[in-house]
């Protein structure tokens, strides 16, 4: 029988990978002087595509593989997981985020160094919206977060509540998944839709040494948050009408 400690532990690796690799691609796209600066839009989708499937390859088997509280709160309401295991999940979660972030500013320390706005350094910890209105970017954010939810959702299997999560659908589809979401509803703020990838790396911004940053946009750290966690809620009610 797996543990919840043990599920713990692999949610939190989850997401330590899907940070380290999807702010990394941000970081090696964005920040000066790397070698794959201006790499653009399509390489940061596909990275983020990828770095989920790392994920969801090293947690799906011990926990699911929510690595989303949005995920963990959906499944949840959906009936599909158990309330009690929730907050151990999410804090697992925003520690591996947080710590995924603390290790991409290591790494591209003399970049972050190099790169003088202060704009592209945040970015390349939390999201940021190409056009800043906020109830359009909640929208944006709940509609991206629905659909990841209400899919996984949906290729769910009843009474297997441990395994339950991005794992359900497989490591491949959850990538392409992650990749259509990405390329078809990102561009408008970035689609952080999993409150651990932006919550907990903006943290990790306010609290680093960086040089010549500015402040963490408090003011909008509400939407990547409040957004994703609605959209798993709605989706699991769309779930219980539709199933």
């Amino acid at each position: 029988m797996i543990t919840l400690f043990t599920k713990c532990l692999f949610e939190f690796i989850g997401t330590f990978i899907l940070i380290l690799l999807g702010d990394g691609v941000v970081a090696g796209v964005t920040l000066n002087k790397t070698k794959g600066f201006g790499a653009g839009w399509p390489v940061i989708t596909m990275a983020w595509g990828f770095a989920v499937m790392c994920g969801v390859f090293i947690a799906g088997p011990f926990s699911g593989a929510h690595l989303n509280p949005a995920v963990t709160i959906g499944l949840a309401a959906a009936g599909q997981f158990a309330w009690a295991e929730v907050a151990p999940f999410i804090i697992a979660q925003l520690l591996g985020g947080f710590l995924g972030a603390v290790i991409v500013y290591v790494f591209y320390k003399d970049h972050y160094d190099a790169t003088e706005d202060a704009d592209t350094k945040l970015g390349t910890f939390c999201t940021e919206p190409a056009i800043r209105n906020p109830w359009r970017n909640f929208f944006c954010e709940f509609v991206g977060t629905w659909l990841l939810v209400f899919v996984i959702l949906a290729f769910s299997t009843p009474g297997e509540t441990a395994q339950i999560g991005m794992g359900s659908l497989g490591a491949f589809p959850v990538t392409f998944l992650i990749m259509a979401i990405g390329m078809s509803l990102g561009s408008t703020t970035g689609y952080a839709i999993n409150p651990a990838r932006d919550f907990a790396p903006r943290c990790a911004h306010a609290i680093l040494p960086i040089k010549g940053k500015r402040d963490s946009d408090w003011a909008y750290s509400w939407v990547p948050v409040l957004g994703p966690i609605a959209g798993g809620l709605f989706a699991a009610l769309t779930f219980v009408l539709v199933f």
